[in-house]
């Protein structure tokens, strides 16, 4: 572990002059309405801080009626809170000026640092350094600012065009731009915060610090995420799992990360690395942190609203109640495909349903009221269903007809929320009709979505959640191994400038691992080749080894199934004409190897990120591993349950599962070989990609056998 891990590991940042000041400096206060300092200084006025604001301008003698200072050191008091919007080359200074005065903490709305390069990355440099010589937490630079609703600190330290309503979400972005256009978009939506930052550049505070002081800040319930980059994957996942797991109660993460193309792959030497770019990198970090990533603006506030306002669900078990039968399909539809679960309404229920409803109405799930339901047939379906014990989640669907009356359903729906614990999620579809009643829901905390999908997408995101939550707690396991042989091996490949294990050096890193790899021996001659084809017996597989070729199988440097003397001596002779043609590397010799007996065919494998470390793979394997990229991703290292979800996460788990009468594969062996990846990986840091492709694994109890390797080391 380098410093710098180990400092954004163990150092926690004391954020609380940040978000409660009782006083301000405005450095860059202006007169001019157009410019960013008028633009701070009038929002901290009008949003009401609770403490005192001391404006520096040389040039001016008040500022919106506040007295004015000629500098930071003019300022008669001390001061908590350095807001800066100065020339980024005065930058330094003025942060270094504002510490000797006082300053508890600072935020740095100026630009022009490290996003413009050349001189910008030497000035940021500057600012990191100093923040640290001060021992102060430093926001930004190139931010928004950040916002407090809290009614007793009312901070707008930002130049936003508006102070947000209070409310229990937070959100963190690394995008100024995104900050003010999502406070518009949730202006309109009715939508409150709790805190509202944009970290900028993150020279100084980071996502970790922030996030360290959100899990405390008892204002906050979701906490919001727009990231383009993490500063520690790994401790990322420690705090978040903290967050969203451990602590009570828990608070939903829900993250928007830039980058989900796949430019930013680059070309690696194993199946694992040509398969894993950054975003399944990250895709990997919030799985193992119970972060829910949303791939749009939209999408995270109708999760939000619903994680904000609603209870979790107990289950998936979800109940419709439609005045029309199409949405109500649609409905049921999207909650499938969302991974819940259509109730199966209780007798009794059913029972009530047919005293309250018509004929004509449907009193299985999804109930539809049918188009001409008022209030009073929608307030007696959604009292049979609420009250039903395998129902753990309603949506309700209205679509507005002559004889709806739309604010009285939504008030049928407000009344229940406050008798139940179930969750409740609404969808009365069109804009302009049932804007009243989705006034009164909104007013009221009721999740409101216009279309059915998103309320169903929604309430899945709560489920996962909810599973999340609940789901097992295990420890990461240590086997015994034996360290000193890999050591040798890999000191050696260093030691002589060789990145590429050959198949018998990389079978011997995993034997000593306890790997269950198939008996062999490399062969150097023809008579030591049926020598021990004889030692191992027949059958048997012969593979050649050379460290200039990367892809045995294509160039025919492969042989299966050999049974007699003459089949090894014949295959042996053959190989290596053919393959010494082809490729024009030098051939070190053979593997001759057990064959192993059939089963299911799946990889395993690691690449090391640079700057999260070993990312571990799992899929379906074989020489189609890359055709069909049936893959999952963590970070190493994992836990006994991160094993198990990697191999049920895949698509075609249900093939190890077991189906059609076949048996089910070992998928504890399956678990135990990925967490002794694991291990090998964190130990190892030389170790730059693993390929353990084809595991052969058989039926459950009958473990799996390590049928070819590949190692890549880091011989820099």
């Amino acid at each position: 572990m380098d410093s710098q891990t180990a400092i954004l590991e163990q150092k926690v940042k004391n954020l609380r002059p940040l978000f409660e000041p009782r006083s301000i400096a405005v450095i860059g206060a202006s007169r001019r309405p157009e410019a960013v300092g008028y633009a701070i200084l009038n929002n901290l006025i009008s949003g009401g801080f609770k403490g005192k604001i001391f404006p520096v301008n040389p040039k001016a003698d008040e500022i919106c009626g506040v007295p004015c200072f000629a500098s930071v050191k003019a300022i008669p008091e001390a001061i908590d809170l350095a807001l800066i919007i100065v020339p980024n080359t005065a930058v330094p200074a003025t942060l270094k000026e504002s510490g000797e005065k006082g300053a508890q903490a600072a935020v740095i709305i100026s630009a022009g640092f490290r996003e413009i390069g050349g001189e910008g990355i030497q000035l940021e440099a500057e600012i990191k350094k100093i923040a640290q010589d001060l021992h102060i937490p430093v926001l930004g630079p190139n931010c928004l600012g950040l916002i407090n609703t809290d009614p007793a600190v009312a901070i707008n330290a930002s130049f936003s065009r508006t102070m947000p309503r209070a409310g229990n979400i937070a959100f963190l972005s690394q995008s100024g731009a995104l900050c003010a256009a999502i406070l518009d978009y949730a202006k309109g939506k009715h939508i409150g915060f709790s805190k509202f930052v944009s970290l900028g550049n993150k020279t100084d505070v980071h996502e970790l610090d922030m996030l360290r002081y959100l899990k405390n800040d008892a204002a906050t319930n979701v906490i919001l995420m727009y990231l383009e980059d993490l500063v520690n994957g790994r401790a990322f996942i420690d705090t978040v799992r903290e967050i969203t797991g451990e602590i009570s109660p828990t608070k939903p993460i829900l993250a928007i990360k830039s980058g989900r193309t796949p430019q930013g792959a680059k070309a690696a030497s194993s199946h694992t690395g040509s398969l894993m770019g950054s975003d399944e990198v990250y895709d990997a970090i919030f799985l193992q942190a119970g972060v829910l990533r949303v791939d749009s603006v939209e999408e995270m506030f109708n999760f939000a609203i619903g994680f904000a306002n609603q209870p979790l669900p107990r289950s998936g078990r979800v109940a419709i109640v439609t005045n029309a039968g199409g949405p109500g399909i649609m409905a049921t539809d999207a909650c499938v495909r969302y991974g819940l679960e259509m109730a199966t309404l209780a007798p009794a229920t059913i029972q009530k349903l047919k005293t309250a409803l018509p004929v004509t109405a449907s009193f299985s799930n999804p109930v539809d009221v049918i188009g001409d339901a008022r209030h009073e047939r929608y307030e007696a379906a959604l009292q049979a269903v609420a009250h039903d014990p395998n129902v753990d989640g309603i949506i309700v669907i209205l679509t507005p007809q002559a004889m709806t009356d739309i604010e009285d359903i939504a008030k049928v729906i407000v009344s229940l929320d406050k008798q139940t614990d179930k969750t409740i999620l609404t969808c009365f579809m069109g804009i302009v009709d049932v804007s009243p009643g989705v006034k009164i829901l909104e007013e009221n905390h009721i999740p409101h979505y216009s279309f059915p999908e998103d309320a169903a997408r929604t309430l899945g995101a709560m489920v996962r959640y909810q599973q999340w939550t609940h789901r097992p707690r295990t420890a990461v396991k240590n086997f015994k191994v034996h360290t000193k042989t890999v050591n040798e091996i890999l000191a050696k490949a260093i030691q002589n400038q060789i990145s590429f294990l050959t198949v018998d050096q990389s079978m011997a890193v995993l034997e000593a691992y306890e790997f269950p790899v198939l008996p062999y021996q490399l062969a150097r001659s023809e008579a030591e080749a049926v020598q021990f084809s004889k030692k191992i017996g027949y059958p048997v597989a012969m593979k050649i080894v050379s460290r200039g070729i990367s892809h045995k199988f294509d160039l025919g440097g492969v042989r299966l199934g050999l049974e007699t003397e003459a089949q090894v001596q014949t295959a042996y002779r053959q190989m290596l004409q053919q393959v010494g043609r082809a490729s024009g590397a030098k051939i070190d010799g053979v593997l001759i190897q057990a064959m192993a007996q059939k089963g299911w065919e799946v990889i395993l494998g690691m690449k090391r990120d640079p700057h999260f470390g070993p990312i571990l793979m799992f899929g379906i394997g074989g020489i189609y591993v890359e055709t069909l990229r049936d893959v999952t991703f963590r970070l190493a290292p994992i836990r006994t349950h991160g094993a198990r979800r990697m191999v049920e996460s895949i698509r075609t788990f249900s093939l190890l599962k077991g189906m059609r009468g076949q048996k089910p594969s070992d998928i504890q062996k399956i678990m135990e070989c990925l967490e002794r990846l694991s291990q090998l990986s964190c130990a190892h840091p030389e170790i730059l990609e693993i390929d353990i492709n084809p595991l052969i694994v058989y039926p459950e109890g009958a473990g799996a056998a390590v049928a070819d390797a590949r190692i890549v080391v880091d011989t820099a």
